[in-house]
């Protein structure tokens, strides 16, 4: 009985340091260059562990300024359509927690997209181009709300529901977050999207204004 004990302590740790050898090599992702889609996913990696989960993505929506019900809706949305695309292989995973892994998030991209982001997570500046030559039709540089809806009609494949929704649901959430009080969803903000910069303004404008009110 001592014995298998003593064995069962054996597996339990070696278990515990499996666990963080796993994912301190997913944290090794932050050692290199980002490409631009990880960088763009890094901001709900709070703790930089290399491994978003559901509570992270809740918590990097809440520090942008989405509400509790969005910010939750959109952590079990985000997390159990992109964690299993991108659970590496031979991986195993916590059940029901869906685990996004920052490394390998360009394997989660979704169909009926804008192609700004190539299979590889890269940027491609004449696709980020293109939305506006073809979907700003009252500036030059930037959309209406009616002008995004066009841009992702154009942009959807048949029967791509999956993505259909995808697209719907980021391009929103931008929306409403960033328009400007004219109504208008700027190049320079989407430009700020796709290479990650614009999550943490965000944040650090609403710790601001937060700031700013206390003092009051």
């Amino acid at each position: 009985m001592a014995g298998k004990a003593a064995d069962t302590g054996s597996n339990d740790d070696a278990s515990a340091t499996m666990g963080q050898s796993s994912s301190s090599s997913m944290a090794d992702v932050y050692k290199g260059e980002l490409t631009p889609l990880q960088r763009h996913v890094a901001f709900f990696d709070r703790n930089k562990d290399g491994i978003i989960y559901p509570s992270e993505t809740y918590q990097g929506f809440r520090a942008i300024g989405c509400g509790v019900a969005l910010s939750a809706a959109s952590a079990v949305f985000v997390n159990a359509g992109l964690g299993p695309k991108t659970k590496p292989e031979n991986h195993k995973t916590p059940p029901f927690k869906f685990p996004i892994y920052v490394k390998n998030i360009h394997k989660g991209k979704h169909g009926s997209d804008s192609g700004v982001y190539d299979a590889n997570g890269r940027f491609v500046p004449e696709k980020f181009e293109e939305i506006f030559k073809k979907h700003a039709h009252t500036k030059p540089d930037a959309l209406t709300g009616k002008e995004l809806q066009e841009m992702l009609q154009a942009n959807r494949e048949p029967k791509d529901f999956t993505g259909w929704l995808g697209g719907l649901t980021e391009w929103k959430v931008l929306y409403s977050l960033c328009k400007g009080k004219d109504g208008f969803l700027h190049k320079d903000t989407v430009r700020a999207v796709y290479d990650g910069s614009l999550f943490e303004r965000l944040e650090q404008e609403r710790k601001a204004k937060k700031e700013s009110t206390k003092k009051k």
